[in-house]
């Protein structure tokens, strides 16, 4: 045979079993709670009826209570799992629809009559537990997470009055008194993964961005004070992240894998807002100042505009050039009085944005940046504005080592007519002087006023509200208070109990 012949042989054998895909699901093979059971009441049920929040006394989460059923199996007698009998099961007669209408899920669409026939067959078969134990753990709050050694911290936040420090960790946050002298509360969730936490406007409730890798998101809501679980919002089949709220505290934000940007009612989990524009995983969201749009950023390298109201796609705010980003997207940052956002990036290039557009969009503009800063070490997981909007801190990280910058702010942000003019024309149709000028106003008046460089990648960064503590952390699992002025370490503690 020729090489060329050959070649062609081998790739034929190797993809012909792509193309032939997947063999097909035995019919009648037994239904597996682990593998087909589990997943559907993850996505549907879970959230309401898990340690954190056993709505109507029903546990789902440990499989002899979701047997025996809650409050409503107590008061009937019926059990909510009768092995071998699924007409008599409490579970089938709540999940299947009459009328196009289920007790459970409330106020959702019925689970899908493939779901339900799939319940109805396992429970026919003997309701069997199949999951292996190595797969089989119990974490709730009377059994906290217990760590070797401190866990990777990807996101903590200061409570608006200033008391509490969110820290995220496994299964859990972790509330500390933000001076670092105390743990204060555990909130122990059903999801393993907290990428992101923020406290409210009004500091009452804590929300969470995370949830299970390839299984489900989810959305948790806390009441701080009472330390109990308001809401649990399973959205998509993947880690969520990037959570925000509104400024009337009445939405929060997300984004996740699947490439969209979402929003849900912060009593009820219903979805309001759901965005596809995106080209790669979302990863952080933040409100306007009245709340009215929403930006959203991702591995796409753009930062996007979305109206609330009519969830329509407005603009990208990011330069859609081929190559005017070299990375994606990780953090942003509104300032606390306009609407100009700061975006931290893989390119390690810091750089803030504004909205409102003074040119038509043109090929190769970037009439909406403000300013672009020198590139900090490796890449920016983490940025935020000072309280009084006159700096910003980025932190980022490469190889195993973090770094925080502070950076100023203290500039008119207005761009000049000329550069308006300038940003008006298409790329090919500027001269190389107002190429050159241009790119000299995105650099100008640009100052670094402090950096450090600490152990570990840095992921989260969080101001104090009053401004006097930088609170950073990340790779290594430590928190770090540090002066916002010279960006000293103040203080370092271990957030999580060791064993």
């Amino acid at each position: 045979m020729s090489r060329l012949s050959r070649l062609t042989a081998i790739l034929t054998l190797a993809v012909a079993p792509i193309l032939q895909g997947a063999p097909a699901e035995d019919p009648n093979a037994p239904v597996s709670f682990f593998k087909h059971i589990r997943p559907i009441f993850q996505a549907n049920c879970n959230g309401c009826h898990q340690p954190a929040k056993s709505k109507g006394g029903y546990l789902m989460t440990d499989f002899a209570r979701m047997l025996e059923g809650g409050d409503d199996a107590k008061e009937t007698g019926k059990k909510a799992v009768v092995a071998g009998k699924p007409d008599e099961s409490m579970l089938v007669s709540q999940i299947t629809p009459v009328d196009g209408k289920a007790e459970m899920p409330p106020k959702k669409a019925p689970l899908a009559a493939k779901d339900i026939e799939r319940i109805r067959k396992w429970i026919a078969e003997g309701a069997k537990n199949d999951t292996p134990e190595n797969a089989r753990q119990k974490i709730d709050a009377a059994h906290p997470p217990v760590y070797l050694r401190p866990p990777v911290i990807s996101s903590i936040d200061f409570s608006p009055d200033g008391t509490l420090l969110a820290v995220a960790g496994f299964h859990e946050v972790l509330l500390w008194k933000s001076d670092g002298s105390a743990l204060a509360g555990r909130l122990v969730g059903l999801g393993e993964r907290i990428q992101a936490v923020r406290f409210s406007p009004d500091g009452k409730r804590l929300a969470t961005a995370g949830g299970q890798p390839a299984e489900f998101g989810e959305i948790q809501v806390w009441d701080v004070e009472k330390r109990t679980l308001i809401l649990s919002a399973m959205q998509g089949g993947d880690t969520l992240y990037g959570v925000n709220w509104s400024p009337d505290g009445k939405l929060i934000s997300f984004g996740g894998p699947d490439k969209t940007v979402r929003a849900i009612d912060s009593a009820t989990g219903q979805q309001v807002l759901q965005q596809t524009s995106h080209d790669d995983w979302v990863i952080d969201t933040a409100f306007t100042l009245k709340g009215e749009n929403l930006v959203s950023v991702g591995r796409d390298m753009t930062a996007k505009l979305t109206e609330v109201a009519t969830q329509r796609f407005v603009d990208n705010i990011t330069s859609i050039t081929p190559g005017a980003l070299r990375g994606g997207i990780h953090s942003v940052s509104r300032h606390p009085e306009r609407d100009e956002f700061a975006l931290g990036s893989s390119d390690g290039v810091p750089s803030v944005y504004r909205l409102n557009r003074k040119t038509q969009r043109r090929i190769g503009d970037n009439a909406l940046c403000i300013r672009k800063w020198p590139a900090m070490e490796g890449r920016i997981y983490a940025v935020q504005f000072a309280p009084d909007g006159k700096s910003f801190t980025a932190g980022s990280s490469l190889d195993g080592k973090g770094y925080v910058t502070r950076f100023n702010y203290d500039f008119n942000t207005e761009m000049p007519d000329e550069f308006v003019r300038i940003e008006g024309k298409d790329f090919g149709g500027r001269t190389d002087d107002e190429k050159k000028r241009l790119d000299d106003h995105y650099h100008s008046e640009t100052k670094q006023l402090a950096s450090a460089t600490l152990p570990g990648g840095i992921y989260a960064l969080r101001y104090k509200p009053d401004g006097s503590t930088l609170a950073v952390a990340g790779e290594d699992g430590m928190i770090r208070f540090l002066n916002p002025a010279d960006l000293k370490v103040m203080k370092e503690f271990v957030p999580v109990p060791l064993k």
